[in-house]
């Protein structure tokens, strides 16, 4: 797919994560921005799925490890095709099955996810698993950097590291920004890359909102072979979002109805750019 077309779904799951988190009155639309140009690349390009057939036995697997940014999720599955786009709007209500994180009823959802660093050992065993059966999908997991605060994941990076799971694509959004702050000033996880390096990881750091880096990098993990791949996202929380960019205070809060007016204007003014690429 070419770049313009992935820029114009990216803009689009941006849309469906402002619409979702406003209608909700609540959701974590600031990480969710800032992962949503991975998603798009994910779900519309890099990963062997058919929403027909959301369950067919050889698809790639996806585990949302921070599951908070749920409203980018499923932005991305309902403009991919797996529900309805119009059902963004009932994210979080009474009878929705679209819960505030991730569930496996949903369709396209490999595994249920929210404590923060346990979808990175559910992966972990995805890959592992697919290797003792001679199956050949690949499982690719997003990570927050915030998240990288928590000792499971550096578990579950050893253990993937030592199993030498080449069929495993780790992904940190580090947007540098936690719900309590800059991710350096609460309880630093740097230096990321050194730290994925020391266990058996080839790493590899892009810009996280340029899709021929995003692919290029996507290309490097696929041809890795004897270690999983840790791809670091640097990345802009509230991308696309004026007011919302670069805010720690967007990590869990949705918009009102002023905010929301403004964040749509900002993204028509992106389609708009678009268009007079295209």
């Amino acid at each position: 797919m070419d770049n313009l077309q992935l820029k114009k779904y990216a803009n689009e799951v941006r849309k469906g994560i402002i619409i979702s988190t406003h209608s909700a009155k609540a959701g974590h639309p600031g990480g969710s921005l800032s992962a949503a140009d991975v998603f798009t690349f994910l779900y519309f390009e890099e990963m062997n799925i058919d929403p027909k057939d959301p369950a067919k036995a050889d698809r790639d697997r996806f585990v949302l490890s921070k599951g908070h940014t749920a409203p980018g999720l499923y932005a991305a599955l309902a403009n991919r095709g797996y529900f309805p786009v119009e059902d963004l709007t009932t994210l979080r209500k009474m009878g929705s099955y679209l819960q505030g994180h991730p569930n496996m009823h949903i369709p396209g959802v490999d595994m249920a996810s929210g404590s923060l660093g346990q979808g990175i050992s559910a992966a972990a065993g995805m890959a592992l698993g697919a290797k003792m059966e001679g199956r050949d999908f690949r499982v690719y997991t997003l990570l927050g950097d915030g998240e990288l605060e928590e000792g499971q994941v550096w578990e579950a990076a050893m253990f993937a590291g030592f199993r030498k799971l080449d069929n495993l694509c780790v992904i940190v959004d580090n947007n540098g920004l936690q719900i309590d702050g800059p991710v350096d000033e609460v309880c630093s996880p740097y230096p990321i890359a050194d730290k994925f390096k020391a266990f058996n990881f080839e790493v590899v750091e892009i810009n996280a909102h340029d899709f021929d880096e995003i692919r290029s990098a996507f290309k490097k993990a696929r041809d890795t072979k004897g270690k999983p791949t840790c791809i670091i996202l640097h990345s802009i929380k509230g991308k696309g979002v004026s007011f919302m960019e670069g805010a720690c205070e967007w990590h869990g809060k949705a918009p009102n109805d002023e905010e929301y007016a403004v964040a749509m204007a900002d993204l028509a003014k992106i389609d708009e750019e678009l268009a007079k690429e295209g």
